[in-house]
C-alpha cells in the first residue's frame, strides 16, 4: 500500500498538543481569492460555501438550488399520423422543455410538495460502538447537561474529543453520503507523505484530464511547474481540483491514487467509504459517513503538513510568466488564494469561530454542504463534522456546525460518550468493541493518565509512542503494542497555529 509505506512516511508524523492561538484576527478582505482559470478576473467579495459549482469557478453568492449535474432526457413523444395529436404533443414537447429548463422551480411553485428528505437506514454500522449504528440523534445527557442546540437540520452529524477519541453525540453517524471535498481529507492524508515540499512538477495536458464540469479550480496551467507545497495549498485552501488531479497524476495516475486512497481508508476502519474518484466530486457510489470524515481528520493532524496546510488562511499561488514592462524580463506572478473554510476566515455574514484550525469544506449537488472542523477551548480539542443541512441559507453548514462545538465544549463534561473513535487496524475494532462489551465507552475515566504514560513526552511519532510510524516499518498495524494502540484513548496533538497566512 503506497500511501503508508513510503520510505519517508513517518517524516510527516508527530505527537504533541495541539494548541491555537486565540482568535482575534478578523480580515474580511475583499480582495480577490483566486481559484478559477482566470484569476485576474473581478469577483465579489463574499464567496461561498461550495466547492463545485455549475460553472467554471468557485465563487456563488448564495446558496441557491441548481441543477443536476446531468439533466434527465424528456420522455419520447407518442407517434401521431394525424392533425388531431399534434396539439397534445406539442404541449407535451413543452412541458418537457420548461421541466429541463428550470428545475429549480418545479417543487417551489404555489400548491408543490417538495421532495420528502430521504431516510437513513434502519441498521448501519457499529464500528466505533452499537450506539452509532442505530438511526436519529444519540446522546447520553447527564444531570444539568445542556441540551442539544436547536434548528439542526443536517442529514448527519458528529462531535467528538479529538483526543480521547470519544464520540459525545452523533446523528446518523454511519450513514453514508456523498462527500463532496471533504474526502481530500483521505487524499491529502494518504499522499502528503509521498513527496517532499520542494519537489517540482511540470504540468501536462493529460494530468488535468477527467475533471469533472464545474469543478472547484485554483489556476493549475499547463505547461506550468509548480511546487508540491503550491499544489497542496491549492487543494486545502481552494479546494482545486486541478491541484488533486496533478498530484494524482505524480502518484501514478487516478486509478492509482483511489486505490491507495480507499487501501488507508480500509486501514483506517472508515468502513463506510467508497473511494471512486479522488477530489471528491459526485460519482455513482462514492460515498463516506460523518464518522469516517472525522477519522480522517483525525489521522491527517497527525502530520505536521496536513496541519499546516489546513489552518493557513490565505497565501499566494503561482500565476503566469509575463515581461516586466521595464526590465522586459520574464517573471512569474502570483495572486492571492484565500481558504474557503468560512469559520477559519469568516465571511460577510459570519465570523471566524473562535479556536477553528481547519479542516475541510465541501459542496455538491448530490452531497449537499459538507464540513468537518476542528477547534480548541482551554485544554479541550473537539471534532465537529456535518452533512447536508437541510435548511437552504447561506453559510447554514458552518453555522450548525458552530453550535455544535458551542455544546460540545459546554457538555464535554457532562455526557456519557456514546462511541468512540477507532484506532487504525483489527486490533482498533477489536479494541473498542471490548470497551463496550465490558462498559467502558471512549476509553474510561482513568484513559487519559493510562495513554499519556504510553506516549514520551515530545515524541515525534517515530519512537514508542507513534503508532502510526511502527505501523509503516513494520508492514502491518496488527504487530503493534498494545500501550502504542492506548493512544487512541488520549491522542495528544502537535501545535497548530490558527489562521496562519502562508508566503
Amino acid at each position: 500500500m503506497h500511501q503508508l509505506h513510503a520510505p519517508n512516511a513517518s517524516r510527516n508524523q508527530d505527537t504533541g498538543r495541539l494548541s491555537f492561538m486565540a482568535s482575534s484576527m478578523r480580515n474580511h478582505s475583499t480582495e480577490p481569492a483566486g481559484g478559477s482559470r482566470s484569476p485576474e478576473a473581478p469577483v465579489t467579495p463574499r464567496t461561498a460555501t461550495d466547492t463545485f459549482t455549475s460553472v467554471p469557478t468557485t465563487f456563488r453568492t448564495s446558496r441557491t438550488p441548481r441543477a443536476p449535474r446531468t439533466a434527465e432526457a424528456p420522455p419520447p413523444l407518442p407517434r401521431s399520423r394525424g392533425r388531431g395529436r399534434s396539439a397534445a404533443v406539442a404541449a407535451l414537447l413543452a412541458s418537457c422543455l420548461l421541466a429541463t429548463a428550470h428545475p429549480a422551480l418545479a417543487d417551489d411553485g404555489p400548491g408543490k410538495e417538495k421532495p420528502k428528505e430521504p431516510k437513513p437506514p434502519a441498521a448501519m454500522s457499529t464500528v466505533g460502538g452499537t450506539q452509532l449504528g442505530k438511526p436519529g440523534t444519540q446522546v447520553r445527557l447527564k444531570a444539568g447537561a445542556p441540551p442539544l442546540p436547536k434548528g439542526l437540520t443536517a442529514r448527519s452529524w458528529m462531535v467528538s474529543d479529538a483526543e480521547s477519541g470519544e464520540v459525545l453525540a452523533a446523528h446518523n453517524a454511519h450513514w453514508r453520503l456523498p462527500p463532496a471535498s471533504t474526502l481530500k481529507m483521505l487524499f491529502a492524508d494518504t499522499l502528503l507523505p509521498k513527496f517532499r515540499k520542494d519537489q517540482t512538477h511540470k504540468v501536462e495536458l493529460s494530468d488535468l484530464a477527467g475533471m469533472g464540469e464545474g469543478s472547484s479550480l485554483v489556476g493549475v496551467k499547463e505547461k506550468y511547474t509548480y511546487s508540491v507545497h503550491d499544489l497542496w495549498l491549492g487543494v486545502f485552501l481552494r479546494s482545486g481540483n486541478d491541484a488533486v488531479h496533478v498530484l494524482s497524476a505524480m502518484n501514478g495516475g487516478k486509478p492509482q491514487t483511489v486505490r491507495d486512497m480507499q487501501a488507508h481508508a480500509d486501514e483506517l476502519n472508515a468502513r463506510d467509504t467508497r473511494v471512486v474518484s479522488p477530489d471528491g466530486y459526485d460519482e455513482k457510489g462514492q460515498v463516506s459517513s460523518a464518522y469516517d470524515l472525522t477519522l480522517f481528520a483525525r489521522s491527517g493532524l497527525r502530520k505536521a503538513d496536513f496541519r499546516e496546510y489546513a489552518s493557513t488562511a490565505r497565501a499566494k499561488f503561482p500565476g503566469e510568466v509575463k515581461k516586466d514592462k521595464k526590465t522586459k524580463k520574464a517573471k512569474r506572478e502570483h495572486f492571492e488564494i484565500q481558504n474557503t473554510n468560512r469559520l477559519l476566515t469568516g465571511d460577510t455574514d459570519l465570523d471566524p469561530y473562535e479556536g477553528i484550525a481547519g479542516v475541510k469544506n465541501g459542496s455538491t449537488t448530490q452531497a449537499g454542504a459538507t464540513f468537518t472542523g476542528v477547534a480548541e477551548r482551554g485544554d479541550r480539542v473537539l471534532l465537529v463534522t456535518v452533512m447536508n443541512p437541510a435548511k437552504n441559507e447561506h453559510n447554514e453548514v458552518y453555522r450548525e456546525t458552530a453550535k455544535l462545538f458551542d455544546w460540545g465544549f459546554k457538555a464535554a463534561d457532562a455526557v456519557e460518550p456514546v462511541g468512540t473513535l477507532v484506532a487504525p487496524g483489527p486490533d482498533g475494532v477489536a479494541d473498542a468493541e471490548a470497551d463496550e462489551k465490558d462498559g467502558v465507552v471512549g476509553g474510561g475515566k482513568n484513559s487519559h493518565q493510562q495513554a499519556n504514560a504510553a506516549v514520551p513526552a515530545g515524541g515525534d511519532g517515530a519512537g514508542g509512542g507513534g503508532w502510526t510510524a511502527a505501523g509503516i516499518a513494520g508492514g502491518s498495524l496488527a504487530l503493534l503494542a498494545a500501550a502504542a494502540y492506548a493512544v487512541h484513548r488520549r491522542w495528544p496533538l502537535p501545535d497548530m497555529v490558527h489562521r496562519r497566512s502562508r508566503p
